[in-house]
């Protein structure tokens, strides 16, 4: 079998030999040739054109997820310097009560009763300074029988100090952390995150019209079961942006919860939501 040229024009000199080459059929077949090649080269720039854009938009959602991870870090990091420290309860000291050989007597005071002449007992007349100075009994809270009177020690009533009530469980459960020791995580890694909140975000159209960008960044807690509450914006661009960064995170899946001494706690997070015009 002859091999076919596309290029060359000679076939077309062998169809019409012998025939009217002034006739339009003859002068189209001659072309045939041009447009071969010129047919070649649009497809071959066709293809170099895809190729070309796949690898560009490839490389531009590589840079975003770096983009977005590196925001993400950032914003960890900010969240950890602003967590305050907690204070530790200090336990009350209890002195101990020293034990002591050589007592005192003491009497106790009792406020004074107003009564009739008739029914004052000579013991519990009221005694005047100089009889108060001379007695070797001190005055005290409560009655005690001394056994050294001279050397002895006057004793004090000991202070009761109320025990602290231990901190409720149900108070601790719903305490909201800053930083725990296991942080939650969206499930996937941050890479999923991104690909979620990208998926699902709706740009205003309004925002749109108007070329509104920007970065809104979101905080919200995570509870003990992974869902998410509390939703609401830190720093905002526009209030359509807001708004539509604010419904994205509040449908977001469940997270897995962060763990604080083994359990599951709540925990406050950060997610900075970018909206780019492409």
């Amino acid at each position: 079998m002859a091999k076919i040229d596309l290029i060359s024009n000679e076939w077309a000199d062998i169809v019409f030999q012998g025939r009217n080459k002034v006739y339009g059929a003859y002068q189209l077949r001659r072309s045939t040739g041009k447009r071969n090649i010129w047919a070649m080269v649009f497809v071959a720039a066709v293809a170099a054109v895809t190729y070309l854009g796949l690898a560009a938009y490839n490389s531009y959602q590589a840079a975003q997820k770096a983009k977005f991870e590196a925001e993400m870090e950032a914003s960890l990091i900010e969240t950890k310097k602003e967590a305050k420290v907690e204070k530790k309860t200090e336990t009350p000291k209890v002195e101990q009560v020293q034990k002591v050989e050589k007592v005192k007597s003491s009497i106790a005071f009792t406020p004074p009763v107003i009564k009739k002449d008739s029914e004052v007992k000579p013991e519990e007349e009221m005694k005047t300074q100089d009889e108060l100075k001379e007695t070797k009994t001190a005055i005290g809270a409560f009655d005690v029988k001394g056994n050294d009177e001279s050397g002895g020690t006057v004793l004090k009533a000991v202070e009761e100090i109320a025990t602290p009530e231990p901190p409720k469980q149900e108070a601790e459960q719903n305490k909201v952390f800053d930083v725990v020791e296991q942080q939650p995580q969206f499930p996937g890694g941050m890479g999923a995150l991104n690909q979620w909140l990208g998926s699902n975000i709706k740009y205003p159209a309004m925002a749109a019209e108007n070329g509104i960008e920007g970065r809104v960044i979101v905080q919200f807690v995570v509870e003990r079961d992974g869902s998410v509450s509390g939703v609401h914006v830190v720093r905002g661009v526009d209030p359509s942006l807001d708004k539509e960064a604010t419904r994205v995170v509040a449908q977001m899946p469940k997270w897995i919860p962060g763990k604080q001494n083994g359990s599951a706690v709540r925990v406050k997070y950060t997610v900075p939501v970018t909206f780019r015009l492409q």
